[in-house]
Order: structure tokens, then C-alpha cells, then sequence
């Protein structure tokens, strides 16, 4: 049964769109989702599945949040392995000591077209440094992200794609969480 890290736009952040864990969690395990497990209060949910179209599986999944709570944030998807390969394939080695905290992985909903992502890549937004690979965009911000010069609505502008970003620690501890998913299965399966 595939592992899914399923991460939702725009919630508990402040007074809008709140959403607690638990009732999250509740909301997974009404769909059907095998283990459900939320990761801090940004909606981000952990779970197997043994759906495969994740296009389907994510408006199934803002369709029953809408019922539930009453608002629709974006949700986007991703398996153990895409995301174990998102980590593997970082533009930013561990070898180059980067603050792990002013790592930003955005999570789109679909790739970018090549003129768009091109686009996104000319702005001058040093010393920012804006990577774009398949679906993920990764941004170093050397100098924190509080008042970063290239800021989200511009890059959703530039790209047309909706995306959601997490920071690299939460990124690493999701796979973390999903591999030990993928080893409960295994072991359950007497693999």
C-alpha cells in the first residue's frame, strides 16, 4: 500500500482556515486513509492508500475538507518515494553547511511550462538562490525568509502553478515519517 505525504495550503495560519490535528486526522481516517498521522500544525498528513491517482485522490481530499470545515485549501500530494527523491535530488548538498531553516521546498501542483519557470529564473533576487526541478522548487534564503526579495505571490504569478512550501527540517522529518511507514508495511507483510 503506497505511502502519500499530503500537505495543505494556507491552514492554521493565523486566525484563517484552522484546522486542528486531530480532527484532520479524523477527517483521513473517514476517507478511508490507512494510518493517518499529521506532522505540526501546518496540515501536513502522512498516510497509506491504496489509491494511485493522486489528482483525483487530492480534490477527493479538498472536497471533503470544504464539507467538513467549510473552506477549500489546496492540497498537494506526493508518495514516499517522490518525495525521498526530492531530498536525494537537492540542489543544496549538505556539504555546502546550509541552514537547514532557510531551505524552502515549494511543493507545486504541477510542473511549471519552460517559459515560466525560465521567467521565474531571471528575476534578480539576490542573494536568494531559486532552483526549479520538476514539480518542486527549491529557494536557499541566506538571510531568513521573513522579508525575502522574491516573495510567494510573485513566484505563483510568474509561474501560474499553486504550490505550498515547507522548510527543509520538516521536509526531512516527513520522509523520515514515511519511510518508517513504508518499514511497519514491510515488516507487517513479513517482508
Amino acid at each position: 500500500m503506497p505511502v502519500v505525504i499530503s500537505m495543505l495550503r494556507g491552514v492554521n495560519l493565523g486566525r484563517h482556515n484552522r484546522i486542528k490535528m486531530d480532527a484532520l486526522r479524523s477527517l483521513y481516517i473517514s476517507l478511508k486513509f490507512r494510518n493517518p498521522q499529521t506532522f505540526i500544525q501546518s496540515g501536513n498528513v502522512i498516510f497509506e492508500t491504496s489509491e494511485n491517482d493522486l489528482a483525483l485522490l487530492s480534490k477527493r481530499i479538498e472536497n471533503a475538507i470544504h464539507r467538513k470545515f467549510g473552506f477549500r485549501p489546496d492540497v498537494v500530494l506526493r508518495t514516499a518515494a517522490e518525495l525521498r527523491d526530492i531530498v536525494a535530488n537537492t540542489p543544496f548538498p549538505s556539504r555546502r553547511n546550509l541552514e537547514p531553516s532557510k531551505i524552502l521546498v515549494t511543493f507545486l501542483a504541477d510542473a511549471p511550462d519552460a517559459q515560466a519557470s525560465k521567467a521565474l529564473l531571471e528575476i534578480n533576487c539576490h542573494p536568494e538562490e531559486v532552483h526549479i526541478r520538476g514539480r518542486e522548487l527549491y529557494i536557499y534564503f541566506p538571510n531568513g525568509m521573513a522579508r525575502p526579495k522574491l516573495a510567494w505571490p510573485l513566484i505563483e504569478k510568474t509561474l501560474k502553478v499553486r504550490g505550498t512550501g515547507r522548510n527543509w527540517g520538516s521536509v526531512t522529518k516527513m520522509l523520515q515519517l514515511a519511510e518508517s511507514f513504508e518499514a511497519a508495511t514491510r515488516i507487517g507483510q513479513g517482508s
